[in-house]
């Protein structure tokens, strides 16, 4: 049956990368594949295309990459003669219009990375991390015009573990996504699936990235600002200054007990402590100092010899 289901594809990241892989094992019909133009990438700025259009390739897919949507007509036109069933949606990073939300009688389906209605928007993985859950997991949902406010289909919970990074634990949602993707068409193919509505006053924002969001606050307290350096890996990641230069810190761990001041050093041994709120501490680990390659929390005191009381972020 999964034959005579015509499917177009829209993804850009490797996140998709899964999705895509399974609806064609599946041996669901993708009459296309649309991703996001090939972007400047490097020191040469070398255009470089997206993951999902490296494997549409390789898959031998036909692709789209326009550069707008909205009021594309030539895109739309395209659209309207593939005559799709469903419309999958897997981190394309564009608003879907909604003439594109109308056209095929299955809606769009996307893969939201988080149990909606908790954390609507671009970075879900990243936030909950940050926000320090310990649960999240996979949405399948149909698409409207609100910021991922459309019924929810099916959904799928995933733990997270203390040492999970947005790194580490995107490829696993992505992969249980996929599953989900699958089994949700094939819900909708048998009848099986109740679209429900999400309820608005559960909902919370996972806003796109900013570099400012990887500047550590030291009057945060220290757990948080450990949650915050696991979910904003790799990027904006989590930094400070020392002496005036940036510090980029790489991996640290809360510790309870602190008897300093916010921001303020203390080198027990080759260990290095720095206060945050709550009364609480923040062991650094690994640390890259501006110009320099990333060391241990050891080399790092050996080197730049940090005086008690001295203090990061000033």
């Amino acid at each position: 049956m999964n034959q005579f289901f015509n499917l177009v594809f829209c993804g850009t990241p490797r996140f998709a990368l899964p999705s895509l892989d399974k609806l064609v094992q599946a041996g669901f019909r993708i009459s296309l594949v649309v991703t996001q133009p090939d972007k400047p990438h490097g020191r040469g700025l070398e255009l470089s295309p997206s993951a999902v259009k490296q494997r549409a390739i390789e898959l031998g897919l036909p692709i789209s990459q326009p550069e707008k949507i909205k009021n594309n007509e030539d895109f739309r036109s395209q659209l309207a003669v593939l005559e799709p069933q469903a419309i999958v949606v897997v981190g394309y990073g564009r608003i879907i219009p909604q003439w594109m939300i109308d056209l095929p009688p299955w809606g769009n389906i996307n893969l939201h990375a988080s149990l909606l209605p908790k954390y609507r928007g671009a970075a879900p993985i990243q936030w909950a991390i940050a926000r320090g859950e310990t649960v999240t997991g996979v949405t399948t949902m149909r698409i409207d015009a609100g910021l991922d406010t459309g019924d929810i289909l099916l959904q799928r919970e995933i733990p997270i573990s203390p040492d999970d990074r947005a790194e580490t634990l995107a490829p696993r949602m992505a992969t249980i996504g996929a599953d989900l993707m699958i089994e949700t068409l094939h819900g909708l193919q048998g009848g099986s699936i109740t679209p429900r509505p999400q309820d608005n006053a559960e909902a919370s924002l996972a806003p796109i990235l900013k570099k400012e969001d990887g500047l550590i606050d030291f009057h945060r307290s220290a757990a948080e600002i450990c949650n915050r350096l696991r979910g904003f890996q790799p990027w904006p990641g989590a930094f400070t200054n020392f002496r005036g230069k940036n510090l980029h810190v790489w991996a640290a761990k809360p510790e309870s007990n602190g008897n300093t001041g916010p921001g303020e050093i203390t080198v027990l041994d080759d260990r290095l402590l720095v206060g945050c709120g709550e009364g609480t501490a923040v062991e650094f680990l690994e640390l890259q100092p501006e110009g320099k390659k990333r060391m241990a929390a050891r080399d790092f005191v050996h080197g730049y010899h940090p005086r008690k009381g001295e203090k990061l972020g000033q």
